[in-house]
């Protein structure tokens, strides 16, 4: 998605501030933004501490968590968490959609598709997909098409972030199958 455009504003309201959320930014972006938010808001009155004692008490560190961008683990996830997860859960409902689906299960899955594109919590993402969806509607017809669509439409937006083409035809083995030299076994 292009870094160009301006970051959303979620709270359209009018009542909160105009600031880019998590989902919209990678941590270390966020983190800065928040601190300079709050070294600027410092000085008018005495700050509250940011999480009490027995907050942090509650938290418990998961060590498997993959918090390789850089946030902490038990935080909300960042735009680079939140898609690859997104992608693992996409790629995973294709690798599992019926070999031979029914037409209510092909109505299902491209609802699926256009509702989520119209709820992904990063707004310019989310108007992305949609044109993408516009571009290359969802191909319904069985398990093996919907998992091919799938992988194109990432490897479009891969090459947009820079980043490396998956291989298509491997994707049932890596999201339903396991690989086969069986390191998922």
């Amino acid at each position: 998605m292009p870094a160009a455009e301006p970051l959303p504003n979620h709270h359209q309201n009018g009542k909160e501030p105009a600031a880019p959320c998590r989902t919209c930014m990678d941590f270390k972006s966020w983190s800065k933004q928040q601190r300079k938010t709050l070294s600027t808001s410092a000085g008018s009155s005495s700050v509250a501490k940011a999480s009490s004692d027995s907050e942090v008490a509650h938290r418990k560190t998961d060590s498997t968590d993959d918090r390789s961008s850089g946030s902490p683990p038990n935080c909300p996830i960042d735009k680079e968490q939140l898609g690859r997860y997104t992608w693992g859960l996409l790629h995973t409902i294709a690798a599992y959609y019926p070999t031979t689906p029914t037409e209510t299960e092909e109505r299902n899955v491209r609802t699926f598709f256009t509702s989520f594109s119209k709820l992904y919590p990063c707004e310019y993402c989310a108007k992305d997909f949609q044109q993408e969806l516009k571009e290359m509607p969802p191909e319904t017809k069985s398990q093996h098409a919907l998992s091919q669509w799938l992988c194109r439409i990432h490897n479009r937006v891969n090459v947009k972030l820079g980043k490396p083409e998956f291989d298509c035809t491997k994707v049932n083995e890596r999201w339903r199958d396991g690989w086969l030299d069986g390191s998922c076994d």
